[in-house]
């Protein structure tokens, strides 16, 4: 069922609005998403715009107290958009497109109060002793966003597919933080475990131009990397599970961070270096594979 037949023109403006939020902001979501039936793209669209608006939040360069208010607001929304309460003339579009989305899919929307959960996590500057405690976090930022999207993808064995959803996302983040480890420590922010980073020596984190005398940098990355990729088996698992075109836009964009993966695992010191991405032919080969029916 396409969205452009049964949304009015402010409705489609909305979700115009979160496309263009998404191609901008998140390459490599939406080389995964493009791969969707139109109605099941805008849904999409809008539950990362939102998304996206959360991160921000944490992200940007107002006062702690200013977030803190204004992740409030985010629940307020999720709250007007849980009670129907949000009509088309609203100024907000993502609320506007999220309410619209909301109407058209199951979707579990507890999981943005959990994405907001997590990003208070960040304000307050919690650091994880363990594996443990790091995949609460993760759990809240980004297995949070698998199940919302599988509100949209639609899957008859709930249960387990959420149960996989939530694994995927975990294994997304654990990519996540290796790729980011020194613009995290260069903001103030460790996301591996204490435990981890005393094992291998380097427990005075990446901040500095240089590792210290003795730290296992490679263990280290080669010791977290094998957890992710054990995430990836399990989450990669809820393939089966979906439709072609959901399988499809999910496979792709796994298949994105998997291969980031890879290239971490490789060449550990690369995330030190620099930012580790995928070129733009390589995303697009992967999502052609995802369409086909491959992994990558």
């Amino acid at each position: 069922m396409g969205a452009s037949p049964l949304a009015s023109a402010p409705v489609m403006a909305a979700y115009r609005y979160c496309e263009a939020v998404t191609a901008l902001q998140a390459r490599n979501f939406s080389y995964g998403i493009r791969l969707l039936p139109e109605a099941k793209r805008l849904a999409m669209s809008a539950l990362y715009a939102l998304a996206r608006r959360v991160d921000d939040i944490g992200d940007g360069e107002l006062p702690a107290e200013q977030k803190a208010e204004a992740l409030a607001r985010t629940r307020v929304l999720l709250d007007e958009v849980r009670a129907g309460e949000v009509g088309e003339e609203d100024t907000d579009p993502i609320k506007v497109a999220l309410a619209d989305a909301a109407r058209r899919f199951p979707i579990p929307l507890g999981g943005f109060d959990e994405l907001v959960d997590g990003v208070e996590m960040d304000l307050k500057g919690v650091e994880y002793t363990n594996y443990d405690e790091l995949k609460v976090y993760c759990r809240c930022v980004a297995g949070s966003v698998g199940r919302l999207s599988l509100g949209v993808y639609g899957c008859e064995d709930w249960e387990r597919g959420a149960e996989y959803a939530d694994t995927l996302g975990l294994a997304l983040q654990l990519t996540n933080i290796l790729r980011d480890l020194r613009e995290d420590a260069l903001n103030g922010r460790t996301y591996l475990p204490t435990e981890d980073l005393v094992r291998f020596g380097c427990q005075q984190g990446f901040a500095l131009p240089a590792l210290p005398v003795g730290a296992d940098f490679t263990g280290l990355v080669a010791f977290e990397a094998e957890r992710a990729q054990a995430a990836f088996e399990e989450g990669l698992r809820l393939l089966p599970m979906l439709d072609r075109r959901s399988r499809a836009a999910t496979a792709a964009m796994a298949g994105i961070y998997h291969r980031l993966l890879g290239r971490i695992a490789a060449d550990p010191h690369a995330v030190l270096r620099g930012r580790v991405s995928l070129p733009g032919w390589e995303k697009a080969y992967v999502a052609l594979s995802g369409l086909a029916g491959g992994r990558s």
